[in-house]
C-alpha cells in the first residue's frame, strides 16, 4: 500500500506537481493525426496534464499545439481562424504561428513593435505513428523523439484508437500491468478450461527492472512439463505492451499481434487511454474487418461510443449494462467487452483510489515495483536528474510476447529472440 502522501505524490499531475513534472519530461501522445486531417483544417481542443490546449495544422502541414487562450484578453483560441500559416484569434485578430510567435497584430498601429514582445505558449510537436506527440517540459531537457516499435511498424500493420476513462491515470495503468485479473475479470466462458489463463489462476510473477522501467513475466502452469509465459513491458511513464493471448487451441482467426496502452492523464481524474495494436508478420497486414472486430471484442466498436465522442455508452452511471443472468451462467462479470470490464473496476474505485486501504498479495509484485519506480522518478526529477525511459535507446529494441515454454527452461533465454523488436 501507499501512504496518503505517497498516493497524492504519484497521482496528481497538474503543473508544478511532482508526478506532473515527471510526465513533462517525456514526449506525450496528445491527439490523433487524423483529428487534424488536412492543412488549415479546424483547430481542436485537447487537455493534457490539467492544461487546456489547442492543436491546429497550418498551411504548410505543420502542427502547432498552443494555449487554449489568447495572451491578449484570454479569448478562446478554439474559435480562431486557421489561415496562412497561423491561428488568428477572432476577438482582435492577433495571429500566432506553430512556434507561438505573434506574426500579425492588426489591432495595433502598423509601425508598432508590440507583436515582437508577445507570444502564445506553445509546445514542441512531433508527428509519428498517426499520433501527435508533444513535449511539455524544460526545453533544455527535451529528450530525443519517441521510438517505440509500434511507431516504426508500417501503417498497414498498426492500429491505434482512443477511449475516455473517468478516473485517475494510475488506476488505469495498474489495471493494465496486473496479469492475474485476466483469469477472473476477463473470463468470458466460465466453463471453458481450454483458455490458458483459466488453467492457472495464481500466476508466478518475475520482474526485471530495466533502463526504461521493467520487463516482467506472468508464468502459469498449464501442463505437466509446460508453462504459459506472458511477457509484459512497462515503459515509463505510463505505457504497457503485452503479448496477445489467443487461447490454448489454434485459432484460425488469430493474428500475431502485440497490444498495449498508453494511459495519458487529461487531468487528475480523467484519462485518455490510447489503445495500441500492431502486427509483426510483414506478410500479414491488418484488414479493416480484423481491426473492427478486435475493437468490438474489447467493447470499443463504433456502436459502443456515444456518437461524436470517445466516451463509452456503458459507464458508471448505468452500471456498464451488467447482465446478472449472464454473470450467473456464462461470464465472470456479466459485462460485455474486456475494455468495459476494466473500466467498471477502475472507474468504480472512485476518481482517485485510496491506496492506503489496500492489502497487496504475491501477484501484485508488478504493481509494487511500478509504484517504487514512480516515486523514485519524482525524487530524481526534483533533484535535477533524468527519469527512466526518456532515452529511446533504452526501449527501442524491446518487444512483448507470450509463448508456451518447457518448465525446465529459463523463459528469458528461451524467448530472447521473440523479445527483440524487428521493425
Amino acid at each position: 500500500m501507499l501512504t496518503p502522501a505517497q498516493n497524492d505524490r504519484v497521482t496528481r499531475v497538474g503543473p508544478g506537481t511532482p508526478m506532473g513534472n515527471v510526465f513533462r519530461r517525456y514526449w506525450l501522445p496528445a491527439a490523433e493525426a487524423a483529428q487534424l486531417a488536412e492543412p488549415d483544417s479546424p483547430p481542436i481542443r485537447i487537455r493534457v496534464l490539467g492544461e487546456d490546449l489547442i492543436a491546429f495544422r497550418d498551411t504548410e502541414n505543420r502542427v502547432g499545439v498552443v494555449s487554449a487562450f489568447c495572451p491578449h484578453r484570454r479569448a478562446p483560441m478554439f474559435f480562431g481562424r486557421n489561415e496562412e500559416c497561423g491561428l488568428r484569434c477572432v476577438y482582435h485578430g492577433w495571429k500566432f504561428d506553430v512556434t507561438g510567435a505573434c506574426v500579425d497584430m492588426p489591432s495595433e498601429p502598423p509601425d508598432s513593435l508590440f507583436k515582437t514582445k508577445v507570444n502564445i505558449e506553445a509546445y514542441p510537436v512531433y508527428e509519428a505513428g498517426g499520433v501527435i506527440w508533444i513535449y511539455m517540459g524544460p526545453r533544455d531537457r527535451q529528450p530525443p523523439h519517441p521510438d517505440y516499435e509500434w511507431l516504426r511498424a508500417p501503417a498497414t500493420h498498426r492500429f491505434v484508437s482512443r477511449t475516455l476513462e473517468e478516473c485517475n491515470w494510475l488506476q488505469a495503468l495498474e489495471g493494465g500491468l496486473d496479469t492475474a485479473h485476466s483469469s477472473f475479470l476477463h473470463n468470458q466462458n466460465i466453463g471453458d478450461s481450454s483458455q490458458l489463463r483459466n488453467l492457472d489462476k495464481a500466476p508466478r510473477l518475475e520482474v526485471d527492472k530495466t533502463g526504461y522501467g521493467f520487463r516482467y513475466a506472468g508464468i502459469r502452469s498449464v501442463a505437466a512439463g509446460e508453462d504459459y509465459v506472458r511477457v509484459y513491458h512497462f515503459i515509463m511513464p505510463a505505457q504497457q505492451c503485452r503479448g496477445y493471448v489467443s487461447g490454448r487451441k489454434a485459432d484460425p482467426k488469430h493474428q500475431a499481434t502485440i497490444r498495449g496502452h498508453f494511459w495519458m492523464p487529461i487531468d487528475d481524474v480523467t484519462t485518455l487511454t490510447w489503445n495500441i495494436m500492431y502486427a509483426y508478420d510483414p506478410a500479414q497486414p491488418f484488414t479493416e474487418d480484423f481491426c473492427v472486430e478486435s475493437e468490438r471484442q474489447s467493447g470499443r466498436g463504433p456502436e459502443h461510443y456515444v456518437p461524436g465522442t470517445i466516451a463509452l455508452k456503458a459507464n458508471l452511471r448505468n452500471d456498464y449494462f451488467i447482465d446478472r443472468q449472464v454473470q450467473k451462467t456464462r461470464t465472470y462479470t456479466g459485462i460485455d467487452g474486456t475494455n468495459t470490464q476494466d473500466y467498471a473496476l477502475q472507474e468504480g474505485m472512485g476518481p482517485i483510489c485510496d491506496r492506503s486501504l489496500e492489502h497487496l498479495g504475491t501477484t501484485d509484485r508488478a504493481i509494487i515495483v511500478t509504484r517504487q519506480l514512480l516515486l523514485e522518478a519524482t525524487d530524481v526529477v526534483e533533484n535535477g536528474g533524468d527519469p527512466l525511459g526518456v532515452d529511446p535507446a533504452d526501449y527501442r529494441a524491446e518487444r512483448a510476447t507470450d509463448k508456451l515454454v518447457p518448465k525446465d527452461l529459463d523463459w528469458r533465454e528461451t524467448l530472447r529472440a521473440d523479445m527483440l523488436a524487428k521493425f
